[in-house]
Formats: C-alpha cells, sequence, structure tokens
C-alpha cells in the first residue's frame, strides 16, 4: 500500500479529511522547502504537493506564477527537487506529491523520471498538461505504474462524461478536482453547485476526490471538506512566501496550515 492510500485510510478510520497543501519547491531555496515540509506536516497536513517551478506555467495565477519565477531565479531544478526530498524522506512519512508541467518530465526522460522520483520518496505526480490520453499515448502511464509512481487525474467542471470514466480508470492515489474554470488564485466565495459536481464524481469514484483551486480560508476548507474527501490550498499559502523571509515565514506558514487542519476538523 503507498503513502498516499495509507494517509486516506488513517483519516478514514479516525473520521477526518485531506488537508493537501502546495507550495512552490525552491522558493526562496531548497533549504526552507526542506524545512517548510516537516513544519507543515507537524502542524497538521496530510499531504504536501511540490510546485516543480517552470518557465511557463499557464495555469497558474499571478502569485504561483511569482513564486515559480522566484525559485527558478533560486537556482531550483528537478534533479535538485528530487535530491532535496530524499533527504526529508527518512524524517517524514507525510506523502508528498510533485505538481507541475510536463515538459521538464519530458525532458528529464519519463523512464529516468518515474524511477528516480520514486527513489527520492516522491509518492505521485499532476501533470496539469497531460490529460489521461495523453499520458496512456505517450506511454507515461505505463512507466509510471512500473516504477510504483501514481499519477493523479485532474478533473474540472468542464470535464465530459468521458473524460471523468478515463481520469477514474487511469487515475491513481486520488482525484484532484478544481472546483472552477480558470486558474489557480484565491477566490471569495466557494461556487454553490460544487457540492453536487462533486458528488457526481465521489458517486462513481474508487478514489478520494479532494477539491483545489479558490480555497482560501480556515472556513473555506472546512465547508468544502464538508462534501468531499480533502481540500487543496495552494495560492492562499504560497502568498506568505511573497510578504516573509526566514522565522517570520516559517511561523506564519504553520499557523496558517494548523488554522486549516483546524477548519476542516471544525
Amino acid at each position: 500500500m503507498s503513502r498516499i492510500q495509507k494517509r486516506f485510510e488513517k483519516l478514514k478510520g479516525a473520521g477526518e479529511k485531506a488537508l493537501t497543501v502546495f507550495i512552490t519547491a525552491g522558493d526562496p531555496d531548497l533549504a526552507t522547502t526542506a524545512e517548510l515540509i516537516l513544519a507543515m506536516d507537524k502542524a497538521g497536513a496530510d499531504i504536501i504537493e511540490l510546485g516543480v517551478p517552470f518557465s511557463d506555467p499557464m495555469a497558474d495565477g499571478p502569485t504561483i506564477q511569482l513564486s515559480s519565477e522566484r525559485a527558478l531565479a533560486a537556482g531550483t531544478t528537478l534533479p535538485l527537487i528530487l535530491e532535496m526530498v530524499k533527504s526529508v524522506r527518512g524524517q517524514t512519512e507525510i506523502p508528498i506529491v510533485l505538481m507541475g508541467y510536463y515538459n521538464p518530465v519530458y525532458l528529464y526522460g519519463t523512464e529516468r523520471f518515474a524511477a528516480e522520483a520514486v527513489a527520492s520518496g516522491v509518492d505521485g505526480v499532476l501533470l496539469v498538461d497531460l490529460p489521461p490520453e495523453e499520458a496512456e499515448k505517450e506511454g507515461f502511464t505505463l512507466v509510471a505504474r512500473s516504477k510504483g509512481l501514481d499519477i493523479i487525474s485532474l478533473l474540472a467542471p468542464t470535464s465530459s462524461d468521458e473524460r471523468i470514466n478515463r481520469a477514474l480508470k487511469s487515475g491513481r492515489g486520488f482525484i484532484y478536482y478544481v472546483s472552477v474554470t480558470g486558474v489557480t488564485g484565491a477566490r471569495k466565495d466557494v461556487s454553490s453547485s460544487l457540492p453536487e459536481e462533486v458528488g457526481k464524481i465521489m458517486e462513481k469514484s474508487h478514489l478520494p476526490v479532494i477539491v483545489g483551486f479558490g480555497i482560501s480560508t480556515p472556513e473555506q476548507a472546512g465547508e468544502v471538506a464538508s462534501f468531499a474527501d480533502g481540500v487543496v490550498v495552494g495560492s492562499a499559502l504560497v502568498k506568505y512566501f511573497e510578504n516573509y523571509q526566514g522565522e517570520e515565514l516559517k511561523k506564519n506558514v504553520v499557523n496558517f496550515v494548523s488554522s486549516l487542519k483546524a477548519g476542516i476538523k471544525g
């Protein structure tokens, strides 16, 4: 059983929902990322999504785009991210998912990437520009499965029944449901149609369904967790990286993660 499966089984047994948090690897540097993985684990995070910085992050709003630029300027690369994950893996069993775009993985070599990611302690990968049919066509689905790397599937309000069924068939780990159309970013309100949309997926899915994009407060996290298997918070967390550094950054990140977990348990 994978670390992702174990975490969801543990949460289910405790009657809890999953808090997934996103930060960009290497913002402001990889040493800070490593410290924050451990700190967020202790603060109540259940899954860590590490953004792999990319020069053309088309699915991301301004906050995460700027974060990616800062990480690239600091010299962050995919091999260095894998080394960093390996360095913390002996200290935590929290599931770690790499989130990003297919280009860096393709250039690295899909077989090499899958093998080295798993060896480093990465549990899954979510590539926002590689839908299930393309992943199968590229051969990445088979490669990832052969190495034990979960490919996380994305679904959205615009997903057709055919896309939903394909994603549920090919996905591993969990389903990431995008709560809004458009790019990432904090939003003021949760869509009134979201419970029905998520419920439709959950009725069909053998995998946990977690919801992301636009969730920015403990109250919103609690609202979404009431009808989904978990939530993802990204932009609202990454915003702290614009405004704080050093110990102040760590303190604010930990406090925010703790408040999100409290909101979900609420």
